[in-house]
């Protein structure tokens, strides 16, 4: 009885080891033959669609950016109007487009949609009409070395928006962080080279890992566009400020020195700086880039499926991929590990929530002062208050996650931005009294979006009726003549050599 059973027990072992063998092999030989190339790729493809075919993995969760069901306590994946949830930022903006149309950034997949859609890119009804140049592509396709490439880096830049319509139309995508031949993590938007070579650094040494955070500071950086550039007259130059470094206050410096402004407040006629998204710089001074962690640990986590690993490239929260992203350093309860991250962000989102408030009032009351006379020897410092206040402000909010990457700086900065802001309230006080005007200065509703933007002067229904007849009239033409253009460039089998 006894052999029968050590018989039995025996044969089960042998055949679990010998299942156990069989999906070993069969998953080295999955592995070996995975990547084997169907297409070639040749020079700056942008489709990512042919990509996929080579690499149906990353493809795939690459697809799914396209995914707006993520919420987390003040982000999302999805549509939000953010100038519904602060209308105070109108009036702070007062003048420049973002105060027409400012909406949450969704999933890179939808960039193409969402620059077009948006009512601060105008809608131009033909080539080289509207208010916004070429560079304001470059962050949002492939297509943007391709062009590049093409044509010359200064020629892109010196073009209108509106010329290249019907020439983007791929979102970001594989090209533009890879190489084609080698796979290997590259950078294509020459403004980061040139940063670091203005910086004395050269971008060529970076590790590997390394590069996984620097294909993201392509664009997930501050810039601006430089329209003085020596000999370039008529560019718009993508330009990073990191000349004289990367916190807020060289950076800061570095617009005071060269005279530049992004518009003129029409409120208090202050020429002012528009943060743009400063990701990579805060990142930069927080804890987890200090110990080596990269953009794409946490963001685009390694994941395994069958015998693969290969990186994830749903682009988006950890919050939506905790136990992939979080789990492979933190050991602790989800709830606990997002109730830390949502508590950090709130004591920021209290500050900064404050903080606008105090702003939009001073831009209101320096409209006063100027209204009462005020010479400008008496609102320079007052402008410059203002300049720099709200130049702090917007570098905390336009970054994404910068209450989480790095929150002891993006509190230092909230602190400095509203100590300069009282102090600038108060001088601000003291001239109108001088004026004769001893009250409070009549405020706008805060809380009424629609009410702030027609009281800083916006007509947003004909706006958005003039961008309808864009998107029904022209919008169908460029994708047609896109489409039209790359069917012109087959794609060739590996089997065809």
């Amino acid at each position: 009885m006894k052999n029968w059973i050590l018989f039995t027990v025996t044969a089960v072992a042998a055949f679990l080891l010998a299942l156990l063998a069989v999906t070993i092999f069969e998953r080295k030989s999955e592995a070996k033959f995975a990547y084997q190339p169907k297409v070639e790729i040749e020079g700056i493809e942008p489709r990512d669609s042919v990509w996929g075919l080579n690499y149906p993995r990353q493809y795939q969760s690459y697809q799914k950016t396209r995914d707006t069901t993520f919420h987390s306590l003040y982000g999302t994946s999805g549509h939000k109007d953010m100038l519904e949830s602060d209308p105070e930022l109108v009036v702070l903006w007062a003048g420049y487009a973002f105060s027409k149309n400012y909406n949450a950034p969704k999933g890179h997949a939808w960039a193409i949609e969402d620059i077009t859609n948006i009512l601060r890119t105008g809608a131009p009804m033909e080539a080289g009409d509207g208010p916004m140049p070429s560079t304001c592509w470059t962050c949002k396709s492939p297509d943007v070395p391709r062009l590049m490439s093409e044509m010359g880096v200064a020629e892109y830049y010196s073009q209108k928006w509106s010329d290249f319509g019907p020439q983007v139309i791929n979102p970001i995508g594989c090209a533009d962080c890879h190489n084609p031949q080698t796979m290997q993590l590259t950078i294509t938007r020459p403004a980061l080279i040139e940063a670091f070579d203005a910086m004395g650094k050269d971008i060529n040494q970076a590790s590997h890992q390394e590069m996984r955070s620097l294909v993201c500071a392509q664009c997930h950086v501050e810039y601006y566009f430089d329209k003085k550039k020596p000999g370039l007259e008529n560019a718009q130059y993508l330009t990073f400020p990191w000349k004289d470094g990367m916190d807020v206050e060289d950076m800061e410096s570095y617009y005071d020195n060269i005279e530049f402004a992004d518009w003129v407040h029409p409120l208090s006629k202050t020429p002012m700086l528009k943060a743009q998204h400063p990701d990579y710089e805060l990142f930069e001074m927080g804890v987890h880039a200090k110990r080596g962690v990269s953009c794409a640990d946490c963001h685009m986590p390694y994941q395994t499926e069958g015998g693969q690993k290969f990186t994830n490239h749903h682009i988006g929260s950890p919050l939506a991929n905790v136990e992939n992203s979080c789990f492979v350093c933190h050991r602790e309860k989800v709830d606990d590990l997002v109730t830390d991250v949502y508590e950090r962000q709130r004591k920021i989102k209290e500050g900064t929530g404050s903080l606008q408030i105090l702003i939009a009032k001073a831009h209101i009351e320096a409209a006063k002062a100027w209204e009462l006379g005020a010479t400008e020897a008496q609102m320079a410092e007052i402008q410059k208050g203002i300049r720099h206040a709200q130049w702090r402000w917007d570098y905390t909010v336009a970054s994404h996650g910068a209450a989480f990457h790095a929150p002891l700086e993006t509190s230092r900065i909230v602190t400095s931005a509203t100590e300069i802001i009282q102090n600038t309230r108060i001088d601000l006080t003291r001239l109108l009294a001088s004026l004769g005007f001893n009250q409070p200065v009549p405020m706008p509703d805060f809380k009424n979006k629609q009410a702030l933007q027609a009281y800083v002067g916006w007509d947003i229904p004909k706006e958005q009726a003039a961008k309808q007849d864009f998107l029904e009239q022209v919008v169908p033409q460029w994708l047609k003549e896109g489409k039209a253009r790359e069917a012109q460039k087959p794609v060739k089998t590996v089997s065809s050599k």
